[in-house]
């Protein structure tokens, strides 16, 4: 199925979100489309999709306009995405969820459904229970379960929007070669990305975004630097490790075990000191999410301690370890993060210390309108949180952070996050280490993130945790190994 972009504008008030892209798509390939935070990338995508309808301009189907009002016009055409932050209903079932659209009648086939969904994930190497509830899933399952309804529903072209973000790296082989499956099969495959290396092994043709517009086009094999140059229209680089003076521990955690219905982590001993940063890596799903929220105080463990700046908060509420300067940022951002329908300002009122009876809504604009120009916000303080980009709404997430942090919780920081603003970023977490004397500790599906910005690693396997690993000599290899189960020693072993 071909796809044509005719002359496509979208602006939100006097944002200028697409400005006269013109892009086709030939069927049986994967089209990439990258760009930095804000380029328009989503928005476009949207379009295509029925979520929004262009000001002006025209979309062609094997060379017929057609007109979409909504997704379920575009599913009819052929047409489904995969958004950034998972479209479905997380107190229902997978399987419920995977038959959400379905077109015929009220009552889908639950026992059709079920074989489906099945053979998908097999396909794909995906583990879905169709008994599960959605809201016990990662981010990463989440998306998995779109991807297969789509597939299902029978989309001829899917875009992916930021699909192999919180996923690990061996379901982003599997998902990769699915892809190349669905494009030999004929299908048209638009693949939305701000990572360079993916563009590289995956896409057969990319366009690059910049400011609304389209800049440019590029074959293999890619010039990455001369792709960065389009995106950005400078040079980025991530920069050496700096390195910093470590003080007293922050998080003790003392043969610590967590538990929930999938798995089990125990026997975890760990330190971590003031301005050191600890990386979690592993497959989603191992059990490093556990981790970060027992030690923000939203799961309680089942064995050992939790001890902040040697106050013993065992069992203790998420409020009181926030009153000790824990700070918890979740990968779910319109779920956990922040509030749909709010505006930036309304959450600035809300992250700071209410003082008196009355809300200063001149003073909290002020607050915001600062936040927006050091966070780089692309965004009003009256917009709410949702109108923002996926990078945006990561942006604002950080700039909710109150100054003088002990220890911050991270799940994927720079989720959805172009290269030029994961730097941005970890410039700013790193200042925290070195200025505020801040400890973080975070999850990352992507090792480059973790080898680069930590200063040791513990690596998750079906619920065992390593020994803690110097990331200065450790590579992506030793940690692929380890993330797989080969050659892994945890903790317990590594000291007996």
């Amino acid at each position: 199925m071909e796809i044509e972009l005719r002359h496509i504008h979208k602006t939100f008030g006097p944002v200028h979100a697409n400005n006269d892209i013109t892009l086709n798509v030939p069927s049986g390939i994967i089209q990439g489309l990258l760009g930095e935070n804000g380029a328009g990338k989503s928005t476009l995508m949207k379009i295509l999709s029925g979520y929004f309808h262009p000001d002006s301009g025209e979309i062609r189907i094997n060379g017929s306009p057609i007109v979409m009002h909504s997704p379920a016009d575009a599913l009819r055409f052929g047409i489904g995405m995969l958004h950034q932050d998972p479209m479905d209903f997380p107190p229902m079932r997978v399987l419920d969820n995977f038959m959400v659209g379905y077109p015929q009648g009220l009552h889908p086939p639950r026992k059709e459904a079920r074989a489906a969904l099945k053979k998908i994930s097999d396909q794909f190497g995906f583990s879905l229970d169709p008994d599960a509830y959605v809201d016990t899933l990662t981010i990463g399952e989440r998306q998995q379960l779109e991807i297969a309804r789509l597939l299902w529903l029978g989309a001829q072209v899917l875009i992916f929007d930021e699909p192999t973000t919180g996923i690990s790296a061996q379901q982003k082989d599997s998902l990769f070669a699915a892809l190349r499956r669905l494009a030999k099969e004929g299908k048209t495959v638009i693949f939305v990305t701000h990572k360079l290396e993916e563009v590289e092994i995956l896409c057969d043709r990319v366009a690059v975004l910049r400011a609304g517009k389209l800049v440019g086009t590029a074959t293999p094999p890619y010039d990455l630097d001369g792709l960065v140059r389009m995106m950005f229209g400078k040079a980025v680089s991530k920069g050496k490790r700096t390195p910093i003076e470590f003080g007293k521990p922050v998080l003790q955690l003392k043969n610590l075990a967590v538990e929930d219905s999938r798995l089990r982590i125990e026997g975890v001993n760990l330190e971590v000191r003031e301005g050191e940063v600890i990386g979690l890596a592993g497959m989603e799903g191992s059990g490093q999410r556990q981790l970060l929220r027992a030690a923000a105080g939203l799961v309680r463990p089942v064995e050992g301690e939790i001890w902040v700046d040697g106050h013993n908060l065992t069992g203790k509420t998420y409020h009181d370890f926030l009153r000790r300067g824990v700070a918890y940022v979740p990968a779910s951002r319109l779920e956990e993060g922040l509030v749909p329908t709010l505006s930036l300002m309304e959450h600035v009122i809300l992250a700071n210390e209410q003082r008196g009876l009355v809300i200063d809504r001149q003073a909290a604009l002020e607050d915001t309108r600062k936040r927006i120009q050091t966070f780089n916000i692309r965004g009003r303080p009256l917009l709410p949180v949702e109108s923002l980009s996926g990078g945006n709404q990561q942006r604002a997430l950080l700039a909710l952070l109150r100054p003088g942090l002990r220890l911050l919780l991270m799940e994927h920081p720079t989720r959805g996050l172009d290269i030029e603003s994961a730097i941005w970023v970890w410039s700013t977490l790193k200042q925290r280490c070195r200025e505020e004397r801040t400890a973080i500790f975070f999850m990352s599906s992507d090792l480059e993130e973790i080898l680069h910005y930590s200063d040791r690693i513990l690596v998750f396997f079906s619920g065992q945790v390593s020994e803690p690993i110097p990331a200065e000599s450790a590579t992506t290899e030793q940690l692929g190994q380890l993330i797989g189960g080969r050659g892994f020693k945890t903790g317990k072993e590594a000291s007996s």
